[in-house]
């Protein structure tokens, strides 16, 4: 695979990302992978992104993670989760530019707080065309948009998270629309130590069906 390094705009403001190409002739489909929460240490770093990343790139498709703002190298400050999808429409609009991309196959993937910033997004944008959530925090964000939603779909959580209860978290799922996957992965927890790559696996395969 080919990893680049690369920054584009939000808002005035400069971002980084890393761009993940697999080997071959493309154009080859593409996840933008969302990192959690700001303020407690999330970053495109964080060990579930970067398996996520390099899952996805090993299946043949381009993985392309970013730092919010204010994150890392990226300038800004955080802005409260209203900057943050800012920074999510703007990281669509540059996957959109790159060569080895097919534009017709594009997903979405948040991670924790990730999701809450990146589904409001990829939800009215018709550019994303799957959506995968791992660990949504459901108790912190409303993902009812997501009931109305006709996009092929993947929640994935933990049994053991001790942010998301389990219970609220199988019930939001039967109340999705088709196409919909939802999985709860016995032992696991918030942080997915010791099951990244359980987890970069399944998320991997979705996209890999769905785009």
């Amino acid at each position: 695979m080919k990893k680049t390094r690369v920054s584009f705009s939000s808002g005035g403001l400069v971002l980084e990302g890393i761009l993940a190409v697999p080997e071959g002739a493309g154009p080859f489909p593409a996840v933008i992978v969302c990192h959690p929460h700001p303020l407690y240490g999330g970053s495109m770093d964080n060990n579930v992104v970067n398996s996520l990343s390099e899952t996805l790139t090993q299946a043949s498709l381009v993985s392309f993670k970013f730092n919010f703002r204010g994150v890392g190298g990226s300038q800004g400050e955080f802005d409260q989760g209203k900057g943050e999808r800012e920074d999510v429409e703007v990281a669509i609009s540059f996957i959109n530019t790159v060569k080895a991309v097919d534009s017709e196959r594009i997903g979405l993937a948040g991670y924790s707080a990730g999701a809450g910033f990146a589904f409001p997004v990829g939800f009215n944008n018709d550019r994303i065309k799957a959506l995968a959530a791992i660990s949504p925090p459901l108790p912190m964000f409303d993902f009812d948009f997501l009931k109305g939603c006709p996009k092929p779909k993947l929640l994935i959580s933990g049994s053991r998270d001790e942010l998301i209860p389990i219970d609220q978290f199988l019930e939001f799922c039967q109340n999705l629309p088709e196409p919909k996957e939802c999985e709860n992965v016995e032992g696991a927890d918030h942080f997915w130590w010791g099951y990244e790559s359980l987890l970069a696996t399944k998320v991997a395969a979705f996209f890999t069906k769905v785009l």
